[in-house]
């Protein structure tokens, strides 16, 4: 999923919102229930099968090849392991291009979200 728009939006809470339908404990849904402990949990910050991830300050290829070597292992507590990158565009090409199999494949146990002010940045796939 690629969310894109101006700075301030709500990009990423509106990711976060989409991780927490994937996750909540009620099943799968557009309206998350906001009182399991899924749902607290992404609320807070601390859910470990979130994962953020700043590309503006991650940009190397060698973080991006971490975050793939963590994307076999299935979700700790969720349905869903969630990778949110947000600023996605500020990914090097190179880094950009390690992960673009993965996206383009994911397995089925990962969700990737992606969010960005400059979508037009991102290489065409």
């Amino acid at each position: 999923y690629l969310f894109s728009g101006t700075r301030g939006v709500g990009k990423t809470t509106i990711a976060r919102l989409l991780a927490k339908g994937l996750n909540c404990e009620t099943g799968v849904t557009a309206t998350p229930c906001g009182q399991c402990d899924t749902c607290r949990e992404i609320e807070q910050g601390r859910f470990v099968d979130l994962i953020e991830i700043d590309a503006a300050s991650r940009t190397k290829v060698e973080d991006t090849r971490d975050l793939l070597d963590n994307v076999q292992y299935a979700p700790a507590r969720g349905r869903f392991k969630v990778y949110l990158i947000d600023e996605v565009h500020m990914l090097s090409r190179h880094s950009f291009n390690a992960l673009l199999k993965t996206l383009e494949e994911p397995p089925s146990h990962v969700k990737f979200l992606l969010a960005t002010t400059d979508p037009q940045k991102l290489p065409v796939t």
